[in-house]
This record gives C-alpha cells, structure tokens and sequence, in this order.
C-alpha cells in the first residue's frame, strides 16, 4: 500500500490593488516620456506630419462630396476639387513661409495684424462690401479677386498672436491694472466679439470666445473668473434659444436629437436627420470612397459643415475614428511644444492656436454627430472653403514654427543638421533674433555678420575654436660649469 503525501496548499494568485495598476501605468508614462524627450525633433515631424494628413484627407474628401454640386453649379465634375486644391496649395505656401520667420518676427507686428482684423471686420459690416447675409443669414465673407475672405477666420489667429504678445510674462493677480495687458487684451476681444456678433454668425462668436477663454486661462487667470464669464454666455444663449427664429429652431432640433426622436424631418430638422443618416449606413467599414448617397442632393452642405457625415458614410466608423485621433494627437503635440518652447510667449502662441483649432473641429464633429447644436462652423483643414484653409493652414504653420525652435530641437539640428524635409523645402537653419551667443569664426565674419543682420544668431551658437599659440621657448643657457662648482662647495 503506497502512501500519498498531502498535496501542499497552493496560495492562490494574489490580485493587484488598484494603486498597483496606476503605478504600473505610471512607470509605462514615465518610459514613454523619456522616450519622447530623447527625440528632440518630435514635436516638429509630428506637427508638421498631422498637418499634411489633414489637408490630404480635406482635398480627397472634398473631391468626392462636392462632385455632383460641382456639376450642377459649374458644368464640370472637378471645377469643385480643383478650386480647393488651389485653396490648399496657397495654403500650404502660407505653412512653409511661417516655417520660414522666426515666431519672434510675428510678435513685432502683432500689433499691426489685430488693427487690421478689427477694421476688417468693421468693413464686413459696411452694405455693398460684406455680403452672404441672404444665402446662409449671416455677413461674413468679403470677395476679393474671385475668393471669398472671411475676416472672423482672421481675427481669430490675430487674437492669438497678439494676446500671447501682450499677455506672456504678465501676472495674472494684477489682471485689473491698466498697464498689465489684461484690460486692453478683454475690451479688444470683447469689441472683436460684438462685430462677429453683429455679422450673425454666432457659431464664429462661440468659437471666438473659446479661444480667448483658452488665452486667459494658459496666462494664468483664475478659473473662477472664466467660469462666471461662461455663465454669462450660458445665458446669452438661452435668450437667443428664447428669442425664436432658425437659431432657435437649431435648439429644437438639438434636444431632439439628444433623445433620437426628429419631428420635422423634411423642415428644420432636415439636414441633422440626413447627417445622421449618413452615419449609420457608414456602419463598421463604410461604404466606400465615392461611394456616398447622401451627396446627391440629400446633404445639404456636404462639402463644408457636414462633411464629416460623408466621412462617416464613405469610410465607416474607422474613418471617423481616424479623424477624431488625428486631431486628439494635434492637441497632444501642440500642448507639448507649448510646455518646451523657449519662452511664455511662444508657449502661448502655440496652445492658443492649437486649442482654437482642436476645439472648432470638435465642434463641428460634436453637431454632427447630435452632440451639440449645429453651429455651421466647418472642420479645419479638411472642409471645403478658401479662408478658413488658408488661414489656418498659416495658423499651424506658427505652431510648427513654435516647434521648430525648442532648445533641443535647435541644438540638435546645429550638431546634427537639418532634417530631410528642411533641406528639400530650403528650410534655413532656425534663429532667434538678439541672442548673440556665439564668437563668429574670423575666416567668415563678413558672412556670419550678413546672417546675424538678415535672421539673428543660434539660439545654441557655440564659440569657434581657437587654436593655442604654440608655447614659446626659452633660449638655452650657456654652460659655464658654474653650478657644478656650486654642488661641489
């Protein structure tokens, strides 16, 4: 009879506490911050790549939602396409030429760039010069030379430049002090504010507001403070709700489509429900580029507000979800050039731009999907239209600048060189005006002085080498056999 020994009493596997898991996840954050701060470029090659994908994934979707309104208004099927490529080529002649000026350049005509948003939008108001207030109810377009210049799209940027301009290195505690740049900064985006206001455009005026929100509160303004500024919107938009007229149809339609349920579905509600539909025959996969039902003559305005439904339904669900991280990874890398600019001023120029950017795109995302009340605010970058490409196409161009002129990334690119797309786009070297941190070379002084005058010197610049005099030889002394005498006594 053989004896069997007790098997030994297996402890059974521990569960990990939740401080555990978020410690786990914390060291998976910190490696990947190291990771990323070991490539000095990133912020760059991301910014820049995210920008191209986007304007290519405009042109191609604007292609194929506006051919059968191209034929129908211009008698061709790429009359449409071919005006936004144009649109996007100028634009992204107005990104490299940003890549070209230091962010610094910006600052010093600030100023100059907000005058004229404020005139513009002044002129914009004037009878016989603005116009669209019969197509679409709003003023808000200027033709000049057969393009259609939207001067809110302009003002927006120029709040930004100009803010970050005057606000950077000011405290937020003296915000009511007339020479802090606080008060100045708030009557001007109050005053740009009221002219969009007037134009009737107040998904512009919305959108306005949050980016100067975004302003104050990276220059540090109380929290509070905007709060009680956001109420006091809240408020507005509850009297336009109460108002009536199609804004506060808008409204009604909203709340309907919060709950799933469209009363009038061939009036007012006619052109959420037809997005909606869109979307759900997009499904999982989509049914494929081109391939979309609601662009004939169903959608209205399927090349601007609601294209991203034509998304929806030409790439699926996929192609939403490629869309929405596109522009959460642009936020990413925006807020993280902002934190490793080199000064205040850069770091808000940078989230400033970015979040005004980001957030009209989830704005638009956000109606269109019934989130929010349709605004008729169009998708950066990939909707159709000739100011809003151009200008913030610009607009990322300075972000990309900001960039482009981290410490590191300068200092690699004086130890490494450029990269390749700097060389192939003729991309100089980048500077910074004023700082004189470096000894020019004897040989090429004539030129580093010309290159000082003309783009300012490295922010990294180091002092040419100098060779060492060679030491000098003393003479040998005669031998006179003196000292020998002298050891001897």
């Amino acid at each position: 009879m053989t004896m069997t020994r007790p098997a030994a009493n297996k402890r059974p596997p521990q569960q990990k506490k939740p401080s555990q898991y978020s410690s786990g996840m914390a060291r998976r954050l910190a490696r990947l911050n190291e990771w990323m701060d070991a490539r000095p470029l990133l912020d760059y090659t991301m910014t820049r790549t995210i920008v191209l994908v986007l304007a290519g994934l405009g042109v191609i979707m604007v292609t194929s939602s506006s051919m059968t309104w191209s034929v129908l208004d211009d008698s061709s099927v790429w009359a449409q396409p071919l005006k936004q490529g144009i649109v996007v080529a100028l634009g992204l002649l107005a990104f490299w030429i940003a890549l070209q000026i230091s962010p610094e350049r910006f600052r010093s005509c600030a100023s100059l760039l907000m005058v004229g948003s404020v005139l513009l939008l002044v002129a914009v108001l004037v009878p016989g010069i603005g116009t669209g207030r019969e197509e679409v109810g709003s003023q808000s377009w200027i033709y000049i030379g057969g393009f259609q210049l939207q001067p809110s799209e302009i003002a927006r940027v120029a709040i930004c430049v100009w803010g970050a301009s005057i606000l950077a290195n000011k405290n937020p505690r003296r915000m009511f002090e007339l020479t802090n740049g606080y008060v100045p900064f708030i009557c001007v985006a109050a005053l740009c504010m009221f002219l969009i206001g007037a134009q009737g455009d107040l998904g512009m005026m919305v959108s306005f507001a949050i980016v100067v929100a975004f302003i104050l509160v990276f220059a540090g303004v109380p929290w509070k403070i905007i709060s009680v500024a956001a109420g006091f919107g809240a408020v507005l938009l509850v009297a336009v709700m109460a108002a009536g007229g199609y804004r506060s149809q808008r409204f009604h339609v909203y709340f309907d489509a919060l709950f799933g349920h469209f009363e009038d579905t061939r009036g007012t509600a006619f052109q959420s429900y037809q997005g909606f539909l869109s979307l759900a025959d997009g499904s999982l996969f989509g049914v494929g580029l081109g391939q979309s039902r609601a662009k004939w003559f169903y959608l209205p305005e399927a090349k601007n507000d609601f294209i991203f439904a034509v998304i929806g339904e030409e790439l699926g669900l996929w192609g939403g979800a490629l869309v929405i991280t596109l522009f959460t990874m642009l936020l990413y890398f925006g807020l993280r050039t902002a934190r490793r600019a080199q000064n205040q001023y850069q770091a808000l120029l940078a989230a400033a731009i970015t979040t005004g950017i980001v957030s009209q795109a989830f704005i638009n995302i956000g109606y269109v999907v019934g989130l929010l009340p349709v605004t008729g605010i169009q998708l950066p970058m990939i909707s159709a239209g000739g100011t809003s490409a151009v200008i913030t196409l610009g607009a990322m161009g300075l972000v990309a600048s900001v960039a482009r002129h981290e410490p590191d990334a300068v200092s690699a690119m004086q130890n490494y060189g450029r990269p390749m797309f700097d060389r192939v786009f003729f991309l100089r070297e980048p500077r910074v005006v004023g700082n004189a941190a470096g000894t020019p070379n004897q040989r090429n002084i004539r030129r580093q002085d010309r290159r000082e005058r003309d783009y300012g010197t490295p922010v990294t610049a180091r002092p040419a080498p100098q060779r060492r005099p060679a030491p000098q030889r003393r003479p040998a002394a005669r031998y006179d056999g003196r000292e020998e005498v002298r050891r001897a006594s």
